[in-house]
């Protein structure tokens, strides 16, 4: 069954189909029409569809006629209506326009000032764009600038990792900008010139360095010397060093000394004032660069060539003791700056290589000092060299540093000013023997007396019951000999001083030091004075008077060397002082002497004896230069009152003895040929002047006829002759009873020749001589002919 309204001959089924599209057309938007229309054209009644559409059409058309018809008139009212609005709307069109024109005219500013802030807007925009960009910049920029101003300032290990930084943080960052690329390239020059500033700044360091290490080693040195309490006299003022720390801070970029540091502050260490920066700077630099090897090996070679300067001495060292400070300061600052960096950096000083370049300059500075000291001549210089030397070697230690050859060389010194005290003593002993007057000390009060025995030990219970004024029995010499021993010996323990000697061993030195001035020098000194020829006979027996009293003074140093050193007990020395040896063996000289000088001075008196061997008869009395002879041995031997006895007592034996001799030479001189009874008459009156002084005891403390036995040989002999008894001396011969027991034929035969030489003589110059002189002849031919067979027969007696 189909719908009237559509077209005939449709199935119904089809007819509901189109009826529903064509109600989804009319309800539905665009797209669904679009569904519609592609489903309608996909199937195969899309003409059927369009018929069907087309009556849907005109249904609706009659609708809208209906509709039309219906609501026409109301149409008309409302045509009639609409043109009245229209003229109401055209006078509205002209009041809007007249409005708009108006709205225009006072909306002009606001579109200006619209504008105007549109463009503000889009300025902001920029501002605010260029800001973003200007931010992201900006920490470049600053970085930069930082770099810029950390080189400018020195800080270039600083300055080369705000570099790094710039490099691989920043820069990445901005790399579209061309400033950016620019920076990029200039990197590789700022980095090079980072290396040479800071290589530049290492220059000026290590040159700085080099002028102020005098300095740095003389502060190194007082801080030693205050820790171990040395002398103060050590350092003086003037030293070789700056003046003032104050001299050190200019206004130099180079100093490396630190102005904030300088302050008069006994416990900062001299390197602390020391600004090593510009080593540790270039280290890192060189460090982070890869060229730390570069690095070192430029600073070692640098540092080599330094230390052969400072080892170099300046001029000649001997003269002065500044130039040995300056040398001990130089060597000190160089090695002390090296141990710094060697304890305040990895690797670029490192032990092994410190101690190669030590040992190296250790060597050289050993010779110098033992070449420069040799010449050295002044004891107070020598211990002044000493004494720096000694601080200069606890300096070394107290930085670690070998000082083995160096106190080697101190025992060198030691030798050195041995001799030089020596040399020095020589000259004080010499002058005080020149200016001494060699009589014995006489003091006035008690004052005297006690300064002297204040400077030599010596006392008398004797001399101190007498009054005042009192004579010692030595001269000046004594107490200043004996203080100028004591002289040397502090000299001798000043020079042992800080030398880490035990108590024994400065006692031994000291001993054997003194030892040596006693045996070498003063003994020297007492030769040349007991052999000084223009020393008399009287002085000769003061010195030897001091002697004794030098020995006794002298068992005093023993102790007094104890004291000095502190040595007690079985510490000290066994060997001891050898002044008993040096003084008895100079006394003995001394005594020698005087011997010699007596009978020098007896020889001087014989050589005015005039004997007139042709006397027919003496004239009586003793020749004249016996009698001075006398009288001088008179003189002489009270002056022998404060010698030993054995000694006054030898002195005028030996006189006696001398004497004898030389008035027996008389006798017996081949030059005389020609002798008197008269002549021999004569020469016993002398004999009996001999024989009176004998007897009468110059000199106490011989036994009874010891000293006239030095005339007996003389008296039997001119007894002899004078007695004419040769038939008792012929007959007792070779008899120990004998009266003429020590004449001696040879000398009889003698005498008796020239005797008969004299006879002879006498006869030719008178033909007619009686008959008592004949025989006399006769006898002495006789008894010469009896002494020759004696002569000829045994060993001559006498």
């Amino acid at each position: 069954m189909t719908d009237p309204k559509y077209p005939i001959g449709q199935p119904l089924e089809k007819v509901e189909e189109h009826n529903r599209l064509v109600s989804v057309i009319e309800e539905s938007d665009s797209t669904s029409v679009c569904q519609i229309f592609r489903a309608i054209q996909d199937g195969n009644d899309h003409e059927r569809f369009m018929q069907h559409l087309k009556a849907r059409i005109q249904e609706h058309d009659r609708d809208i006629e209906r509709m039309c018809n219906f609501h026409y008139q109301g149409f008309v009212d409302s045509i009639g209506q609409l043109l009245k609005v229209r003229a109401i709307a055209e006078r509205l069109k002209e009041e809007v326009l007249s409005t708009n024109r108006s709205l225009q005219r006072s909306g002009l500013p606001v579109i200006q000032q619209a504008e105007d802030l549109e463009r503000t807007r889009k300025t902001h925009r920029n501002i605010v764009a260029t800001v973003e960009h200007l931010q992201l910049c900006l920490p470049v920029l600053q970085m930069y600038c930082k770099l810029n101003e950390q080189m400018e300032n020195k800080r270039y290990y600083t300055a080369l990792k705000t570099l790094e930084q710039l490099e691989h943080t920043q820069l990445p960052r901005v790399k579209r900008y061309r400033f950016c690329e620019n920076m990029a390239k200039n990197i590789p020059k700022l980095r090079e010139s980072i290396m040479e500033a800071s290589m530049s700044d290492l220059k000026d360091f290590l040159e700085s360095i080099r002028k102020h290490s005098d300095w740095i080693g003389e502060e190194a040195m007082k801080q030693v010397q205050r820790r171990s309490n040395m002398e103060s006299s050590v350092f003086v003022k003037g030293s070789s060093g700056p003046n003032k720390e104050s001299s050190l801070v200019e206004a130099d970029s180079t100093n490396p000394f630190s102005e904030d540091f300088i302050e008069e502050d006994e416990e900062i260490s001299p390197l602390d004032k020391v600004d090593f920066s510009p080593v540790y700077r270039c280290l890192h630099i060189y460090s982070v660069l890869g060229m730390r090897d570069t690095f070192e090996s430029y600073y070692r070679k640098q540092r080599g060539k330094q230390s052969k300067l400072a080892i170099q001495p300046h001029g000649n060292m001997y003269e002065n003791l500044k130039h040995y400070k300056k040398y001990f300061y130089q060597i000190l600052g160089f090695f002390v700056v090296e141990d710094h960096i060697l304890n305040t950096t990895e690797g670029l000083v490192t032990r092994q290589y410190l101690d190669v370049l030590w040992n190296t300059a250790l060597s050289k500075i050993a010779a110098t000092l033992r070449n420069n000291s040799a010449y050295c001549t002044d004891a107070t210089l020598l211990l002044q060299i000493k004494d720096q030397v000694v601080l200069f070697t606890h300096t070394l230690n107290s930085y670690g540093f070998n000082s083995t050859p160096i106190v080697e060389l101190l025992l060198d010194l030691k030798d050195q000013y041995n001799e030089i005290l020596m040399n020095t003593w020589v000259q004080v002993f010499s002058e005080i023997f020149d200016n001494d007057n060699y009589t014995a000390i006489i003091v006035e009060t008690e004052q005297e007396y006690n300064e002297i025995t204040r400077t030599i030990p010596f006392s008398s219970t004797e001399l101190e019951k007498l009054p005042y004024p009192k004579r010692l029995p030595f001269s000046e010499f004594v107490p200043k000999v004996y203080q100028q021993i004591k002289e040397f010996i502090y000299a001798c323990h000043k020079f042992s001083q800080d030398l880490h000697l035990t108590q024994t061993e400065r006692d031994d030195m000291i001993r054997k030091s003194t030892n040596i001035l006693l045996m070498r020098t003063l003994s020297g000194c007492l030769t040349a004075l007991i052999r000084k020829h223009s020393l008399g006979l009287i002085e000769l027996v003061q010195v030897t008077v001091n002697t004794i009293h030098l020995e006794n003074a002298c068992k005093y140093l023993e102790d007094f060397i104890s004291n000095i050193t502190g040595t007690t007990g079985d510490n000290i020395h066994a060997a001891g002082l050898q002044s008993t040896n040096i003084f008895r063996d100079a006394r003995s000289e001394a005594e020698q002497e005087i011997y010699k000088r007596l009978n020098a001075k007896v020889d001087d008196f014989l050589e005015l004896a005039s004997y007139d061997w042709t006397l027919d008869e003496p004239r009586g009395h003793a020749s004249g230069y016996i009698m001075d002879i006398i009288r001088f041995l008179e003189g002489s031997f009270k002056a022998f009152v404060h010698l030993p006895g054995k000694v006054a007592q030898t002195a005028c034996l030996s006189a006696c003895k001398h004497l004898s001799q030389a008035l027996m030479d008389f006798l017996l001189d081949n030059n005389i040929r020609l002798m008197t009874m008269g002549a021999i008459q004569q020469f016993s009156f002398d004999i009996i002047q001999c024989e009176l002084f004998a007897n009468s005891e110059p000199v106490p403390g011989f036994r009874e006829g010891a000293l006239q036995m030095t005339f007996v040989q003389l008296r039997q002999l001119l007894d002899l002759f004078m007695v004419w008894d040769w038939s008792t001396y012929l007959a007792d011969y070779n008899q120990p009873t004998s009266k003429y027991s020590r004449v001696n034929p040879h000398t009889a035969i003698t005498i008796l020749e020239k005797m008969r030489d004299s006879e002879k003589k006498k006869s030719n110059l008178f033909t007619n001589f009686k008959k008592n002189d004949r025989d006399r002849k006769k006898l002495m031919d006789m008894v010469l002919k009896q002494l020759r067979a004696l002569v000829s027969s045994g060993p001559p007696r006498g």
